[in-house]
């Protein structure tokens, strides 16, 4: 399965103080690798148009009715306590090309409808659309339900 994260509404690349947030510049975004903060897929800058990431996953549908909902594992997906997610980490690249991440968004699976999963597993494509910064105009980060992102199972391209 595939699964494509379009972002829109990303917040630019500085973003000054505000509430709880530092204020940073040359803001980045990118997809986290499983247990490698450092490791990120599609690194864009937080003035880009729009961003989008492709992930190969493997769905596994449960054996039976009553066992729980499709299992969706691969490199870019995270398994914690709580579920599994994908986290978009937010970040500085200095002159150097080192990131430094400062705040993460998680897109959680359980607030993925039951459906929606099990049609995305049949499908082989699972599609979550959402703006990439906060009512603020800051990055967006913390966990990210929906309505705020749309999940959807789309057909193959």
């Amino acid at each position: 399965m595939q699964i494509h994260i379009e972002g829109s509404r990303l917040p630019g690349r500085a973003c000054g103080p505000g509430g709880a947030f530092a204020g940073y510049e040359n803001i980045h975004v990118g997809v986290q690798r499983k247990d490698r903060p450092g490791e990120l897929l599609g690194l864009l800058p937080g003035d880009a148009p729009s961003a989008s990431w492709t992930l190969d996953c493997t769905a596994i549908a449960p054996a039976s009715a009553s066992a729980d909902g499709v299992e969706i594992s691969g490199p870019y997906v995270q398994d914690r306590l709580g579920g599994r997610f994908v986290y978009l980490s937010w970040g500085t690249v200095d002159e150097n090309g080192l990131f430094s991440m400062f705040r993460r968004a998680k897109l959680m699976f359980a607030d993925i409808g039951a459906d929606t999963l099990e049609a995305a597993a049949r499908s082989g494509h699972l599609t979550a659309r959402l703006p990439l910064s906060d009512a603020k105009g800051q990055p967006l980060c913390a966990r990210v339900r929906p309505p705020v992102i749309e999940w959807s199972a789309t057909a193959p391209a």
